[in-house]
């Protein structure tokens, strides 16, 4: 399960974000995976608990949001959605695309707590 790998990665990078703006804590981490990634989104929520425990974002809510797949068409250059086991134009139905969205797998939002600003 190469998830729990991804997510020790993401936590990682979650906590450089967390830790260069001060915080005690993260609250919510949101992400943005395409079905192309090779990032299977039910497994990921699964390896989060284990990859957060003992971290900022140990009780920090996932929340991963699915980017859908879109293709430029060599041909006739048109952009437009495709399905992930039909990589074709949707405007001339050519098979010569290229995907320009649905392979990543992007932190999007990292939400933390501070600490409160001192009053003087």
């Amino acid at each position: 399960m190469h998830e729990l790998s991804v997510c020790q990665a993401l936590i990682g990078q979650v906590e450089r974000v967390a830790r260069e703006n001060g915080a005690r804590s993260v609250v919510a981490i949101t992400i943005a995976v395409g079905p192309l990634s090779g990032v299977e989104a039910g497994l990921l929520e699964h390896a989060y608990p284990v990859a957060a425990a003992g971290t900022l974002a140990e009780h920090a809510t996932l929340t991963i949001e699915t980017v859908p797949v879109r293709v430029r068409c060599r041909s006739c250059g048109a952009e437009t959605g495709a399905q992930p086991n039909r990589l074709v134009c949707g405007a001339c139905d050519d098979w010569q695309v290229d995907v320009i969205a649905g392979e990543e797998m992007l932190l999007t939002r990292v939400e933390i707590e501070t600490e409160p600003a001192p009053v003087h």
